[in-house]
């Protein structure tokens, strides 16, 4: 791949003075198009029991329920063990270690997702799809890196956790960002916070409206429900599992309003509805932080807690209702399955790891075609998968922040048949010598194409020479210009 010239630093961002713009540009196709629509809901922090589909009793999940009911359960659905590296993984087809976002960007971060990979966005948009993205972005802040660079026509939302907070200049509050396109549109505090999920709500429901004579993507990464917790006014209390699962009674909601607004518009029949989580819940958070339900570990960790996260995929008249698929999947694979019922495939180059998945939610095949999945944690490859048999090849946490490996941890490899043990207690590696050998194969070649210090394949990080901190200025705001990458 050729890379696009990197984009200057045009301005600081801007202030909370500025005003929501009136309305979306109309849509500009005259009638609608027979590509279908795509529509990615990604939960913060939702672990694989936190949803009704998946087990869980204490909240409600009534719209999900139907979700499932009317949709596909997606069981072996991967995501990665923390922020960052999710969101680059959904956006670029790509584990992390290809493109170089290894962990977690904090605020100011002189490096953010390179304008040089193609996204999602970009994919669709060569197709001619209006794209937005509402929510937590979180590869990068810097303009360079905003969604509005990469591929999206407009932003709204929260540019990384909702727990990096700075204190503002003026106040002295704890804030963070909320950003529309490329300006901040204001400084949330906590209280302000609790209206996040209604704002995002609101802003998806608006775009569908206003995009609905043409195909388009929405892009909703939820701030929820990650911690600090803030459920909104009409949900606080209404859960039996404290503010955690009112939080995600909450998200229940948005996403029950937004499959509401599809079927209003007639738009179900031509809409690819994805719902899931970037990682698994945050254990240490205790009743903050979800739960994993039968996998072992959390958020952080490459046990299957930390990375198998409850999807669910819904389209009415395409994908069989109350089905469920076991086939191994994830985020990687969202890129190439977008792009393919869109009408399109994916180039040779760059090249991407995901796979075309509408084989697997149609219902023409029991498995993908992506022969592994590879667990990264940063650049270092943990543990392979493949069929049932996942090989663990070094020491695992159980979850972030927790310093200690797990008692069972040693220097040998651990093979675990995920179908019989789904919460990996129990190592077979001395009864299948031949499946560590294959595993442990595959592994290596992986590590040496993409991880550890010296990958044949690995691809820049963007950077940019002078980040800027959101909370630099809160004066004087200008806004950056928007910059074309070349193709």
């Amino acid at each position: 791949m050729t890379p696009r010239p990197s984009l200057r630093l045009a301005a600081i961002f801007a202030l909370a003075w500025l005003c929501l713009p009136a309305e979306f540009p109309a849509a500009t196709a005259a009638v609608a198009s027979a590509q279908p629509n795509v529509v990615i809901i990604f939960i913060d922090d939702m672990g694989y029991g936190d949803i009704g589909p998946f087990g869980a009793t204490k909240q409600k999940t009534p719209n999900l329920d139907r979700m499932a009911r009317e949709g596909m359960k997606l069981t072996s659905f991967y995501a990665a063990p923390v922020c960052s590296v999710s969101r680059a993984q959904l956006l670029t087809g790509c584990y992390g270690a290809r493109v170089s976002v290894p962990g977690v960007y904090p605020p100011g971060s002189k490096n953010g997702l390179n304008p040089a990979e193609f996204t999602i966005a970009e994919r669709l948009k060569e197709r001619g799809y209006a794209t937005m993205c509402i929510g937590k972005w979180h590869v990068g802040d810097q303009p360079d890196f905003l969604p509005t660079r990469q591929g999206f026509d407009h932003y709204f939302g929260i540019p990384y956790s909702n727990d990096m907070q700075r204190a503002s200049t003026q106040t002295g509050e704890r804030v963070v960002p909320l950003v529309r396109d490329d300006k901040v549109l204001e400084l949330l505090t906590d209280e302000k916070q609790s209206r996040i999920v209604e704002r995002y709500t609101d802003e998806a429901v608006r775009f569908i409206r206003a995009a609905k004579d043409q195909p388009f993507l929405l892009y909703l990464p939820h701030t929820a429900v990650h911690t600090p917790i803030f459920p909104g006014e009409a949900f606080r209390g209404k859960s039996a599992n404290g503010r955690f699962g009112d939080w995600v009674e909450e998200v229940d909601w948005s996403t029950g309003r937004i499959l509401d607004t599809l079927r209003e518009l007639k738009l179900d029949a031509r809409t690819l509805v994805i719902f899931t989580s970037d990682n698994g819940p945050w254990l240490i958070k205790g009743a903050d932080g979800g739960s994993a339900g039968p996998l072992r570990g959390g958020k952080g960790s490459t046990w299957e807690g930390g990375v198998r996260v409850p999807a669910l995929a819904w389209w009415p008249g395409k994908i069989a209702p109350g089905s469920v698929s076991d086939a191994i999947a994830g985020t990687i694979d969202l890129l190439p399955t977008a792009v393919a019922v869109a009408g399109g495939t994916v180039p040779a180059q760059p090249v991407i790891d995901g796979r075309d998945l509408s084989p697997v939610l149609f219902d023409r095949s029991r498995q993908s075609s992506r022969d592994a999945h590879y667990y990264f944690a940063g650049y270092n490859l943990q543990a392979v998968r493949q069929g049932p048999w996942k090989l663990a090849i070094a020491a695992q946490r159980e979850t972030m922040g927790r310093d200690t490996l797990s008692p069972d941890i040693g220097d040998a490899p651990r093979l675990y048949h995920l179908d019989q043990d789904i919460g990996e207690r129990t190592n077979v590696a001395d009864r299948h010598p031949e499946i560590v050998a294959r595993l442990r194969a595959l592994a290596s070649a992986k590590s040496a194409e993409i991880g550890g210090t010296a990958p044949a394949a690995r691809r820049p990080a963007g950077e940019v020479a002078n980040p800027q901190t959101l909370y630099a200025s809160e004066a004087n705001a200008t806004r950056a210009k928007k910059g074309k990458k070349a193709k």
